[in-house]
């Protein structure tokens, strides 16, 4: 694996074409001075120590001098081999409903968008654990397999919408079960699945799902995202809502006893998302009380510095750059190199 241990000096990289385009204009505008004073075919024959070559060989030893010691400021580095690590942490697998019914603005700014929001930060407290996102409407499919990429968990977070599947519905019972086949093997790690939902249009399996997770151990804690008394669901690029087929409103309420039946089977916890932060602080004082254990990670290790070899590199250029002369030797006129 490569990388670079201080990628911010390449930036500096970004002042290579303009010294091209400044050295480019400079010969320009010496050609054009030495034209002011006769025929540039006579005038070459006037010099004949001065040669044609040489110091645009010299300009871009230099050029790529300087790009190499930008790199090298960067300082390269590979990794030698791989090597599998162990961390003390949790496997965590996330089940995000993403029905039409989680655009409603009950909470701001929408049920979807703050249950994203609570998930990022979430994500955010994590430090050795595992992490793994399923996404779930009337069907479920797995957006992020458990992984300790953060930045790529947040990633695919941002990416979440209601587009992502045409089935509607919530179909709670399948997005557990999937959840079940999420976990790594490891044995003796606490395990929890994150349902967050409104529970509306609720399919039916969610409660025999999480009593048949909790009796292989793992923790069910239900987010419940909305207001009981409900609010209408707003219409993709429009500002109308949706309706049924009789052309009345419809009304979308969080379906709060479902939520604590499948928590309470789960043998875990009913939290109630609302415009305030409390939520997540509960989840977390929850999730923090799950067993740790040491969670295996492969990582890339024993990065090996490469500055050196760029440094031996810059230095036979700059020899050759020196060693070539702007003018012609009369020594070694007969020799046609560099003329």
């Amino acid at each position: 694996m490569f990388k670079f241990a201080n990628p911010v000096y390449l930036y500096a990289l970004i002042v290579l074409p303009f010294l091209v385009m400044f050295y480019f204009y400079s010969n320009y505008r010496r050609k054009k001075n030495i034209r002011k004073y006769g025929d540039p075919e006579l005038m070459s024959l006037l010099m004949p120590e001065v040669s044609k070559y040489r110091p645009d060989i010299k300009f871009w030893i230099i050029w790529l001098v300087l790009g190499l010691f930008i790199v090298m400021l960067a300082r390269p580095q590979f990794g030698s081999k791989m090597e599998t690590v162990k961390k003390s942490g949790i496997e965590t697998v996330i089940a995000l409903d993403i029905s039409n019914s989680m655009l409603a603005q009950d909470v701001t700014p929408s049920r979807l968008d703050k249950s994203k929001k609570l998930i990022s930060k979430l994500v955010d407290g994590f430090s050795n654990d595992k992490v793994g996102l399923i996404v779930f409407a009337g069907e479920a499919f797995t957006q992020l397999p458990i992984t300790s990429d953060y930045i790529s968990a947040k990633m695919f977070l941002e990416s979440i919408s209601p587009s992502l599947i045409t089935s509607q519905g919530t179909d709670i019972g399948e997005a557990i079960r999937l959840a079940m086949k999420s976990f790594t093997p490891q044995e003796g790690v606490g395990r929890a699945i994150i349902v967050i939902t409104d529970g509306e249009n609720h399919e039916g399996g969610a409660v025999e799902a999480a009593k048949e997770a909790a009796s292989k151990g793992m923790q069910i804690y239900v987010l419940g995202v909305g207001s009981p008394d409900g609010a209408p669901i707003p219409m993709e690029a429009s500002n109308d809502f949706r309706k049924d087929k009789d052309g009345n409103v419809i009304v979308t309420r969080l379906n709060e006893e479902m939520c604590k039946g499948i928590a309470q089977a789960g043998n875990g916890t009913y939290i109630r998302v609302d415009n305030s932060n409390s939520a997540q602080r509960v989840l977390q004082r929850e999730i923090d009380k799950l067993a740790k254990a040491d969670v295996e990670s492969t990582v890339y290790t024993e990065f090996d510095e490469q500055f050196q070899a760029i440094t031996w590199i810059i230095f036979f250029l700059l020899l050759i750059e020196m060693l070539i002369l702007e003018r012609k030797n009369p020594l070694f006129k007969n020799i046609k190199l560099f003329h």
